[in-house]
């Protein structure tokens, strides 16, 4: 036992101070405060300041505060309140018992400073922090409007009487009550779609009533169906790998009076003539529907491409095997010529490339036109390819994204409908069999240059620790998360990082590049993002994860998606070698040696995606008397494509389906306007058809659409992942906005604000990313190594 009163000095400073101060301590927190005192006592010294004291218990109460105050403004209503803004709140605490009363005092000039840097006017904050709410799914209640705006108001120093307060909130109540009458009108005109549908195919009959309708024999009405002059509304498949054939009665009974000149016709006709289609009167069987759509003759769509006498080079290798190269030369030396990229990055990289060679291009993408007059060469995204202009060379990248559920339709156009005399096709290996089964549909000969790499790649026999990560590395994660995490961690070994991943812009992901590439940054971090469109000159590629979430399931990684990804390793020219590794922790290196060693793996099936476009569209509205996009893409879904036709498969269209399902209750749009907005490009999981249709209803009442702002972007070195990740939401309904904005100039007004607007939004996401000390979290999961 010792002699003295106290176990030890921390705790005989702990008693003097707080005897003195008065403070009270919850036991709860005395052995933290102890903790923490005993790292402030002086060497031999048995007591503290109080100031140190007060010092200590606001530390220690900071956060038990937090939640408190969090508590504080979830039940009044604040939702729009940060986290980030109550810890900066609760810094500046210093009184040591502090009540509810002090936490408010404390919190008001942090919220206020913020609501003011949101946007230069109250109208603007406010819009801007209902988008903010938005992207996470929150709506505001008239309740927590009132209260929003009174803090704008107080905020702003607004006097008593502003009429900002009544305009805004009228202007709240009329949107609200706007929304609620879209989607009530929305959902009564899809139900008198989709009873319309049933009953018209209530009323189809089977195939043992058709020469009763007709007035024909049996042999007659098989003769002419064959023929394709009676059309079959429905084809159902039944057990046994049977069919059956259903028809519309009122189409049969309109073609009775072709009969005579059918029966005529076949009496003169000669073996082996052609058999001509009959007048199919403007019925509305599914038949009908699938011939106007022409998705099962998708190749003759583009006529301007099968008038002309097309040749294809197909350009295959793995990364790193120079497949551009050939292909840009010839692109070149056209006289004419088109270049498509799966990303606008891309498509500025090719106009670069082109001038490179002293050759001005045109540049043509969802978000951005470049005319140059005098050009007759264009770089695109494959979504903008020019099909009415014939060019002499065209060159399409990225092959093997054919198999994409999302986008494989986009480069089944491109291919079967490039105008192009020379077109030059670039993949991986496995993209092979496709572009032979297009070009056959096609009519066009091939002629097929397949590449290796110019360096050799290896797989590492040992997994590798993350803190022996090395200058030249590129560490690859599956999800934002990941990245960001071992980012964090990597800092915390004294690395300096660049990230790639989805949600950040080109821009952004080309400037990380950039700072790997020169040094600036010793280790890359991203995710499958990392596969398409940027050069990268990586010695290792390192996967963090052996498994991916492909928005289904979790499975492993597929051989092309190592050997794409793993490819970026060993630039030819900068390293020798090129060398795939994993994480200690994350798997087996015998894993990465089976992918990179098997042979290519084969698409069970080789259908190529197809979808409508606007002409398509059009024509079925028109056949079936609607103009309900949502009526149209129906029938589209349930009549153009068998599901086991021979030669095509529809796209996942789900997206465009959801939008037009939502526009329905907008009044004033045309069909082609409502095609226009189902194919803009938003996320829902931040909302972004909720916010498309708001969007559209202004359009529909002649109001203008302004363009989205950066919102508050506090100073880089302070911003935390909360604050990144909104500025990245940010960015996407900007992306959305300027995507309308060059089809519908006159709703969609100051574009050039709105292109401000994305370098503020990228400059600062790259300054963030710049920042080499710890970005500040709430996840507290940290990687270990």
């Amino acid at each position: 036992m010792t002699s003295e009163p106290f176990a030890s000095p921390a705790r005989e400073a702990f008693a003097h101070v707080s005897a003195r101060t008065g403070f009270a301590v919850d036991p709860k927190e005395e052995q933290e405060v102890i903790r923490r005192v005993a790292r402030a006592l002086e060497p031999d010294a048995r007591d503290i300041p109080d100031e140190t004291f007060r010092d200590i218990l606001c530390t220690v109460r900071r956060k038990k505060r937090i939640s408190r105050l969090v508590d504080l403004t979830r039940r009044s209503g604040r939702i729009w309140v940060t986290r980030d803004e109550i810890e900066q709140a609760v810094a500046t605490i210093t009184e040591p018992e502090a009540n509810d009363t002090v936490l408010e005092r404390a919190l008001a000039p942090v919220a206020q400073e913020r609501l003011r840097s949101y946007a230069a006017t109250p109208r603007k904050v406010f819009d801007a922090i209902q988008a903010d709410l938005l992207d996470t799914g929150r709506v505001l209640s008239p309740g927590q409007i009132d209260l929003l705006l009174m803090a704008i108001a107080i905020a702003f120093g607004l006097p008593e009487g502003d009429p900002f307060l009544d305009t805004a909130r009228r202007d709240e109540a009329q949107r609200q009550k706007t929304a609620h009458t879209i989607e009530r009108t929305a959902q009564e005109k899809r139900q008198k779609e989709e009873q319309r549908l049933a009953a018209w195919e209530e009323s189809l009959v089977p195939f043992k009533d058709v020469p009763r309708l007709l007035r024909c024999s049996h042999k007659e009405a098989l003769r002419w169906i064959a023929e394709n002059r009676l059309p079959v509304a429905r084809k159902v498949s039944e057990s046994g790998g049977r069919e059956r054939w259903e028809f519309d009665p009122a189409e049969l009974i309109a073609l009775r009076d072709k009969l005579g000149e059918w029966r005529d016709g076949a009496a003169a006709a000669t073996p082996g003539s052609p058999r001509v289609q009959a007048d199919m009167g403007r019925k509305v069987a599914n038949s009908v529907i699938a011939r106007v759509a022409a998705l099962d003759r998708y190749a003759a769509h583009f006529r301007t491409a099968r008038a002309l006498n097309r040749q294809i080079t197909l350009v295959t290798g793995p990364t790193n095997s120079g497949k551009s190269y050939t292909a840009l030369n010839a692109l070149a030396q056209a006289d004419s010529g088109l270049a498509l990229a799966p990303l606008r990055l891309l498509a500025h990289e090719f106009r670069e490339a082109l001038a490179s060679r002293g050759v001005e291009a045109s540049l043509s993408t969802g978000e951005e036109r470049i005319l140059v007059p005098s050009s007759k060469h264009l770089a695109a995204t494959v979504e903008m390819c020019p099909f009415y202009n014939p060019v002499d060379v065209a060159v399409i990248d990225e092959a093997q994204m054919l198999f994409d559920t999302d986008r494989g339709a986009a480069w089944t156009a491109a291919i079967m409908g490039a105008p192009a005399r020379h077109l030059y096709i670039l993949g991986a290996p496995d993209c092979i069999p496709m572009v032979r089964r297009i070009a056959e549909l096609c009519g066009d000969p091939v002629d097929e240059i397949s590449l290796e790499r110019k360096s050799p790649l290896r797989s590492a026999s040992q997994p590798v620790k993350l803190a022996d990560l090395t200058t030249g590395d590129a560490l690859i994660a599956f999800s934002r998360r990941e990245v960001l995490d071992l980012r964090a961690a990597l800092m915390q070994h004294g690395k300096r990082v660049a990230v790639v991943y989805g949600a950040l812009s080109p821009e952004v992901r080309r400037a990380e590049a950039q700072r790997f590439n020169s040094g600036a940054a010793d280790i890359l971090i991203a995710t499958d993002a990392i596969g398409m469109g940027l050069n990268l000159s990586i010695k290792r590629v390192v996967f963090a994860a052996l498994k991916k979430f492909d928005g289904r399931q979790t499975r492993d990684l597929t051989v092309q998606e190592v050997k794409q990804i793993g490819g970026r390793a060993g630039r030819y020219g900068k390293h020798e070698v090129g060398t795939v590794a994993v994480l200690a922790g994350a798997g087996s290196p015998s894993f990465i040696r089976r992918q990179l060693e098997a042979d290519t793996e084969e698409q069970s099936d080789l259908r190529p995606y197809v979808q409508p476009d606007a002409d398509i569209v059009k024509a079925v509205a028109a056949e079936i008397g609607s103009e309900s996009l949502y009526g149209v893409l129906s029938r589209i879904h349930r009549a153009v494509l068998r599901k086991d036709d021979p030669n095509y498969r529809l796209a996942d269209m789900e997206q465009a389906f959801d939008i037009a399902s939502a526009l329905e209750g907008v009044e004033g749009l045309d069909l082609t306007t409502r095609w226009s907005y189902a194919m803009c490009p938003v996320d829902d999981r931040d909302n972004g058809i909720k916010r498309l249709v708001g969007w559209a209803a202004d359009h529909a009442a002649g109001r203008r659409v302004m363009p989205p702002g950066t919102g508050r972007l506090p100073p880089s070195e302070r911003a935390s992942r909360e604050e990144l990740e909104r500025a990245e939401k940010r960015h996407k309904r900007l992306v959305a906005w300027r995507w309308l904005a060059l089809r519908f100039p006159d709703f969609y007004p100051d574009r050039e604000e709105a292109e401000e607007t994305t370098r503020k939004l990228n400059d600062w996401i790259e300054s963030v990313l710049r920042q080499q000390s710890r970005t500040r979290t709430t996840s507290g999961r940290e990687r270990r190594k």
